[in-house]
């Protein structure tokens, strides 16, 4: 195999936009711009400083990525445009942290982002065989298919079996989806922000059992970004150190055969997400109960239950027992899941997901998620992960070796880029926001479009 540095990475800013219902209310070249502003401004960087960018979507066409990165300035640095179903966004960290660590580059801009359609997930490609063309036959042969969407099968059956093996019970699923809405209430930036009691949950619609679809993550509009760099680049950068956030440990991994061993659980990605886990938290030299904190791929509330033992954090068949105590949210034993709000409320636009989940625990660790912070959080754990397949778990940890410890919002404003704090507050940006940060040397305001109207008009 070929020798694989170790050069330490950092995420040094992140930017995020509200996720919104998909009503093209907002184009991605705009949503996108806007994430990628308030990274760079994060980071306090220019974007002449940025040497490859990472585009991340599923449902857009062939370098979607350059109509937005050609917003900062046309440097003819390399754009990568990266789809790998829900775990796009996670790939783009992945193969950005790559390049960094193997002494290619020094700092890289990742860009996730989505302009979806309402209703569930569909696939826009009927003329050719589907990557889960095989999967699909084989809940078909184990579980039957109904006429509920797909994904929602998918998800309902791996916890159905979590339930005959382990004794769950639907109250457990939809426990989750409490948790998640009521957290999702101090995010600013999630869709949905509304608090439902157990039994709102347990007596909304029926998507497919056990799940009701206050269970299930919506379609969003939305987009997400996050500078990554290298140890060199922090270092001239010292007065930075304290918001700078190691990547302790990545694993991007695929299916094993185990994916057509007839398991329900194992078709959803329950056997690479493992395995994936047990490598990240390897790498990063710690193990599932140092984890405070983490944000995982709640997609449906039944995917939360059952990585709640994938990851590690229960023994075998224990992760209802984990839900039953609290012990998932503020005031339990640990570790607090999806502070954010998760999928489920906060919203789901593909390609932004990833980046969105690096922006939460950036902020949970750094103490800037004053309304929600997991205090003496000094690991953090991302779970992302896509049907068909692949899943990436990174754990992060804060560079200067130090816990999350509550900042006041006076606190943030003093220390970053920003007039407030964009942790617990949404805003757009400003054109003042985006001369700080667009190229000096390559800006070209005809690859804005009417990019600045749009915002100057939301403003």
């Amino acid at each position: 195999m070929a020798p694989k540095n170790e050069i330490p990475v950092y995420v040094l800013g992140v930017g995020l936009t509200k996720f919104i219902k998909p009503r093209a209310q907002r184009a991605y070249p705009e949503m996108g711009y806007e994430a990628g502003v308030k990274a760079m401004l994060d980071a306090q960087i220019n974007y002449d400083d940025v040497e490859t960018g990472v585009a991340c979507y599923c449902y857009g066409d062939t370098t979607s990525g350059q109509r937005i990165f050609y917003q900062f300035g046309m440097s003819s640095i390399p754009i990568y445009n990266t789809n790998n179903a829900c775990a796009t966004g996670s790939t783009g960290l992945a193969l950005s942290r790559t390049l960094i660590a193997n002494g290619a580059i020094d700092c890289a801009l990742v860009i996730g982002f989505e302009q979806m359609q309402p209703g569930s997930i569909k696939s826009v490609w009927s003329d050719r065989p589907s990557p889960m063309g095989l999967s699909m036959r084989m809940m078909a042969d184990t579980r039957g298919i109904s006429n509920s969407p797909p994904n929602a099968q998918y998800f309902a059956n791996a916890g159905k079996e979590y339930m005959e093996k382990y004794g769950a019970e639907a109250r457990d699923f939809a426990e989750i989806a409490r948790i998640s809405h009521e957290h999702s209430s101090r995010n600013p930036y999630a869709q949905f922000r509304d608090v439902y009691t157990l039994e709102q949950i347990e007596k909304a619609p029926m998507i497919h059992f056990p799940l009701t679809k206050l269970q299930c993550s919506p379609t969003s509009d939305g987009a997400g970004a996050a500078v990554l760099v290298s140890q060199a680049f922090l270092d001239a950068r010292p007065h930075l150190k304290s918001q700078a956030i190691l990547i302790a440990g990545q694993a991007l991994q695929t299916d094993s055969p185990q994916l057509y061993s007839k398991s329900s659980m194992d078709l959803v990605g329950f056997d690479m997400s493992r395995r994936a886990a047990q490598a990240a938290l390897a790498q990063a030299k710690v193990s599932p109960k140092d984890i405070k904190v983490c944000e995982v791929h709640d997609c449906f509330s039944a995917n939360e239950l059952i990585l709640l033992e994938g990851l590690g954090f229960c023994d075998e068949g224990k992760a209802h027992e984990m839900v039953r105590n609290g012990d998932i949210t503020f005031g339990g034993k640990g570790p607090i899941v999806n502070p954010s709000g998760g999928l489920i409320s906060k919203g789901h636009p593909l390609g932004a997901t990833g980046l969105a989940q690096c922006a939460e625990l950036t902020w949970q660790l750094r103490g800037w998620a004053n309304n929600r912070l997991a205090e003496g959080a000094d690991v953090a754990l991302q779970h992302n992960l896509g049907l068909g397949g692949a899943v990436v778990v990174t754990v992060y940890k804060r560079a200067d070796g130090g816990k999350s410890v509550k900042l006041s919002d006076e606190e943030v404003k003093k220390s970053s880029q920003f007039d407030y704090n964009p942790a617990v507050e949404a805003r757009y940006v400003s054109k003042e926001d985006g001369d700080k940060v667009r190229s000096k040397k390559n800006r070209i305001e005809y690859a804005l479009g009417d990019t600045l109207e749009k915002i100057s008009s939301r403003l």
